[in-house]
């Protein structure tokens, strides 16, 4: 018998297809911006944990890249870090965009998830945008591929149904002592929270010109005397051109980029921020191990 005393804890992986909003509902369920969003795919590129307390219990929410058809080394990083996620979780949320349904990567992702035979549970997302007579055709297709426990409707963007889908979360995780403190919000290291701020205002304010060729590195985080923090990060892009939308005419793109990664990252952080950026053209970087350990990926191959 459970004592009313006792705590819960446990890992609970984010998977799903590109675009299916897991890191919009990572951050809605921690009431936090722990993850980049934007409405392009594939903007998470590596492991993210949420750290949340509902009643006596810690969820340690997972927030893993969309799994898709890799292509370049850094693509089967991002692939191998969702896996692993899920891998190492005590429970697996298959994200689903209701809207999308039954895709062939959906589909896919369900299949593994029913080899496995590990506990998952079924989130279909963006309902309050799908009529209901599509939803359950949905959920019955799906469950044919894998036996999920539970299933939940839910809309990130707006928080429908998320309470619910917590309160499942903190019943269903095991009996154990929290592994992190209570006020804690992410293990993502600040250095790496920088280098993801940066990186979602290129995605927000480069369009399809240039984000799936650039990547963000932290050069140095400098605490200073004042309270405040100094951080230099370079922007490294694949091609020349690139590297010329980035900076803008006269540095206005790079300059309105800073600027905005610099107010959140002050929020986030809690103290002034001096944020300085460099945009360097490094061609290949995609299949350097050495830039994918930057970034937070575990290149094994």
């Amino acid at each position: 018998m459970t004592s009313p005393d006792s705590t819960r804890c446990g890992f609970v992986a984010i998977v799903g297809a590109p675009n299916a909003g897991k890191s919009t509902l990572l951050n809605r369920m921690t009431g936090a911006k722990l993850s980049i969003v934007s409405p392009k795919a594939q903007t998470t590129r590596f492991r993210v944990l949420g750290i949340l307390m509902r009643g006596r219990t810690q969820i340690l929410l997972v927030d893993t890249p969309g799994i898709f058809r890799p292509r370049r080394r850094l693509d089967r990083a991002m692939v191998a870090a969702a896996w692993t996620g899920a891998e190492d979780a005590d429970l697996t949320l298959l994200l689903v965009d209701a809207r999308a349904g039954a895709t062939e990567a959906v589909r896919a992702i369900a299949e593994r998830l029913g080899q496995a035979k590990r506990r998952a549970w079924l989130v279909l997302n963006k309902t309050d945008l799908v009529s209901p007579d599509r939803l359950l055709p949905l959920i019955a297709d799906l469950n044919a591929l894998a036996a999920f426990e539970e299933t939940f409707m839910v809309s990130a963007s707006t928080g429908d149904g998320v309470d619910k889908l917590l309160d499942g979360l903190a019943a269903a995780l095991p009996e154990g002592p929290y592994l992190y403190p209570e006020d804690e919000l992410t293990d993502l290291p600040d250095r790496l929270l920088a280098a993801e701020i940066v990186r979602e205002q290129i995605f927000l304010q480069t369009h399809e010109e240039v984000p799936y060729g650039a990547t963000v590195e932290t050069e140095t985080f400098q605490e200073r005397k004042d309270g405040s923090v100094r951080i230099e990060a370079t922007v490294y892009v694949a091609r020349a051109n690139h590297k010329a939308i980035l900076i803008g005419e006269h540095g206005s793109r790079i300059k309105e980029i800073g600027a905005k990664a610099r107010a959140q990252l002050s929020s986030l952080l809690e103290r002034n921020v001096h944020l300085f950026l460099n945009v360097k053209e490094r061609a290949g970087w995609d299949e350097e191990r050495a830039r994918l350990r930057a970034i937070g990926l575990d290149d094994k191959e």
